[in-house]
């Protein structure tokens, strides 16, 4: 019989570790002891934690027996000496940013310092103050902060809504005004079986008219008659390739469509989008979304990350659609466009 306590969990912490099992570049030892933390904190047994990650039984209770001492500080790895540390940068702007730029409770801190992250992070607080000034951040104004997109996005970023993955079109949409209300009682809420809509790489996209999982032909309650419409509106000869930009507008089409929002800013990683015809003439139609474009000291994959990361959702899978570059002709089977919209 098991007879293992639950294993309770600090203020804050429960979100906490939730979005380090999302994040993507935290190392692998990190995310396992977090999920190791919440399965114990869940009731799952020791022995039963160690089975389904894939460790012994001894690790699972070192790992609970530290967290109960120390809380989350003691998860992260000791400095080796000689070893240098890698800044992720993401995680600075994400742990600055996220819930409205508040530390958790635990730290009875109104505001982010260099000092408080750093700790909290186990970097230097030089180097949280680099980061900060490379991004221009200031911690003590988290609402005014205006992410540095070109043009800069509007302050009062209210979470990520769309993802596309279709180099070198990658895109991400934010919502930047009031929402409208929505829930899972509306039709046209993108939701699965579980009412979530989780991951990227969900349906892929041809031409105008979205399809896959992710874009049924067209949800309950919807008019068969526009998406007949939408399906029209771009007509291709038998065997022809869409063009580069069709992906891109599909999606588009799809996300305003989802999201009825006062404001939605489109951030996209090709110089192209803003010279296309078609997508200038997109935008003239939809005259509540903009267009912009990465800033320069960064990828754009980077960008997405931290704006998923503040949104709380899952990371960016970067390969193989982190390139920026076109798919060469002779690699035209590589990466097919995928399209989330949440």
């Amino acid at each position: 019989m098991n007879s293992t306590s639950v294993l309770r969990l600090r203020a804050g912490d429960h979100a906490r570790l939730e979005a380090l099992t999302r994040m993507s570049t935290a190392p692998a030892a990190l995310v396992r002891r977090a999920r190791i933390i919440l399965l114990a904190a869940g009731g799952v047994s020791n022995t039963e934690v160690a089975a389904r990650l894939g460790v012994s039984r001894q690790t699972v209770i070192k790992w609970r027996t530290r967290y109960a001492e120390d809380g989350l500080e003691a998860l992260g790895d000791l400095p080796r000496p000689g070893r240098p540390g890698v800044v992720d940068e993401v995680t600075v702007l994400v742990a600055t940013l996220a819930d409205g730029g508040r530390p958790p409770a635990r730290l009875a801190a109104p505001r982010w310092s260099s000092r408080l992250l750093g700790a909290e992070l186990g970097l230097a607080h030089s180097t949280v103050a680099k980061v900060w000034r490379k991004w221009g951040v200031r911690p003590h104004l988290p609402d005014a902060y205006r992410f540095p997109t070109v043009p800069r996005l509007a302050p009062g970023v209210h979470g990520v809504v769309g993802v596309l993955l279709a180099p070198p079109w990658n895109t991400v949409v934010v919502r930047t005004g009031e929402q409208t209300p929505r829930g899972l009682d509306d039709p046209t809420f993108p939701h699965g079986d579980d009412g979530v809509r989780t991951g990227y790489a969900v349906g892929p996209v041809r031409g105008r008219t979205p399809v896959g999982p992710a874009f049924p032909a067209h949800a309950p309650g919807a008019s068969s008659s526009a998406h007949a419409a939408g399906a029209a509106s771009l007509t291709l000869a038998p065997g022809a390739a869409p063009p580069p930009h069709a992906p891109f507008l599909a999606f588009l089409d799809r996300t305003v469509r989802l999201h009825p929002h006062p404001r939605l800013s489109v951030v996209v990683d090709s110089r192209a989008a803003g010279s296309s015809p078609e997508v200038r003439a997109w935008l003239a139609a939809n005259p509540r979304v903009s267009l912009h474009l990465n800033p320069a000291f960064c990828p754009w994959s980077t960008l997405a990350d931290v704006l998923l990361g503040v949104s709380g959702r899952q990371r960016l899978p970067h390969d193989p659609y982190e390139s920026a570059a076109p798919v060469p002709a002779h690699r035209a089977r590589g990466p097919r466009p995928a399209a989330a919209v949440f």
